[in-house]
């Protein structure tokens, strides 16, 4: 089992990004997570990736080891933060999952540098396909302090743990709520209670980046698109376009995986055998 340092960079903005790095020698990969995640879920995903590559998984804006999300967060701070990062590593490969899939492809499309990447679902909304009505009932539940019921209801509308689906939500929101009470801070981790409040930023990506599937037809760095065989439709709908447009991309699906594949919870060993042989 792979360890992890700790340390940081400046993005163009001054604000602190935080990073894990495991291993040390062979080219850098940079693991990006998704929304409601921080660094700490991808730790298996990197310790197994660890004996090929220089791994590096840094906490996104308002997460553990980084600074706040900041005024006039958007898509174009979140490819500064990755920028400095692959400028400090000198990586040249990267790793997204779900809105930092997103971020991936922004980084790519402005970084030259960028050899090749790899997208597990990114939620790119396509005439509509990544559900949004549900967004200003979890702002208002946020902004009254009901942290478990804006949880509900944002994975009861992006339907990626069946548990949220299946429990009927008088049942399920005071469970959460004990839950998110009860659970210790560690170090160097972010408690799920914190990263419900993320979630709005995610979404604000999502919306800022809906409809720029034409932008990839220029994406130079070779592409790897991942998928599961039991996630929501509309990432399959986001990964075929992204078929159809990219230059240089391939894709496949792993069978049986859900959309939290790549992480601890998920099934990270079979996500990390498909990128070593992509990365390598």
């Amino acid at each position: 089992m792979f360890d992890y340092s700790k340390a940081t960079v400046r993005s163009l903005d001054g604000t602190v990004i935080g990073y894990r790095q495991y291993g040390a020698g062979g080219p850098g990969l940079v693991l990006v997570h998704g929304g409601m995640k921080a660094a700490q879920h991808f730790h298996a995903l990197a310790t197994a990736l660890a004996g090929d590559f220089r791994v590096y998984v840094p906490d996104r804006r308002g997460r553990g080891l980084s600074g706040p999300h900041g005024p006039g967060h958007g898509v174009a701070r979140e490819v500064e933060d990755l920028q400095a990062l692959l400028a400090a590593a000198g990586a040249r490969f990267v790793f997204g999952l779900s809105a930092g899939g997103l971020i991936t492809l922004r980084t790519a499309l402005a970084t030259p540098a960028v050899e090749r990447i790899a997208l597990y679902e990114p939620p790119l909304s396509i005439a509509g396909s990544v559900p949004t009505a549900w967004l200003p009932r979890y702002e208002r539940e946020l902004d009254s302090g009901r942290r478990a019921a804006a949880l509900v209801t944002a994975m009861r509308a992006l339907p990626v743990e069946p548990l949220f689906t299946r429990v009927p939500r008088l049942a399920l929101t005071p469970m959460l709520a004990l839950g998110l009470r009860a659970q210790p801070a560690r170090p160097d981790e972010t408690t799920i209670a914190d990263l419900v409040a993320t979630q709005r930023y995610d979404m604000r990506l999502v919306q800022e980046l809906a409809d720029t599937l034409p932008d990839y037809a220029a994406l130079a760095a070779r592409v790897l698109l991942l998928g599961g065989t039991r996630s929501p439709a509309f990432f399959t709908t986001a990964l075929a376009a992204l078929a159809e447009t990219l230059p240089d991309a391939r894709r496949r699906t792993l069978d049986g995986l859900t959309h939290e594949g790549p992480e601890d919870d998920g099934r990270p060993a079979v996500v990390a055998e498909v990128l070593r042989d992509f990365f390598s």
